[in-house]
């Protein structure tokens, strides 16, 4: 099973559950999402290894990306991916996942 599969099996299961049940699919699905943006870091590095500076920041530029003179190439990668990754499905799924969970008052976060 792929990491976006057992996302949306998660979040597809996620309404029906409550309390502690709910936590752990949260928690399992955030162990997933994270999987997933470290998998598509490392692809987007490999793609983008190569280009010249100005080509990574017209990259980044048509990507929308917002950054400054403080980031390296590492960080514009880094946000480069995470902007790839936030529009697939599995963290779609997880990001509304969460967002409902936490309307139930269930987040992975504890209040103190």
């Amino acid at each position: 099973m792929t990491t976006t599969q057992r996302i949306l099996d998660l979040a597809a299961a996620a309404p029906a559950s409550h309390g502690e049940d709910l936590l752990l699919l949260l928690g399992e699905a955030n162990e997933l999402y994270q999987q997933g943006l470290r998998d598509r870091h490392r692809e987007v590095a490999a793609r983008l290894d190569a280009l010249a500076p100005a080509d990574l920041e017209h990259a980044a530029d048509t990507a929308g990306i917002t950054r400054d003179a403080s980031q390296d190439r590492d960080e514009v990668i880094l946000l480069l991916a995470l902007s790839e990754w936030e529009t697939t499905p599995a963290a779609i799924a997880y990001a509304e996942m969460a967002a409902a969970a936490a309307r139930r008052g269930i987040c992975l976060i504890p209040e103190e």
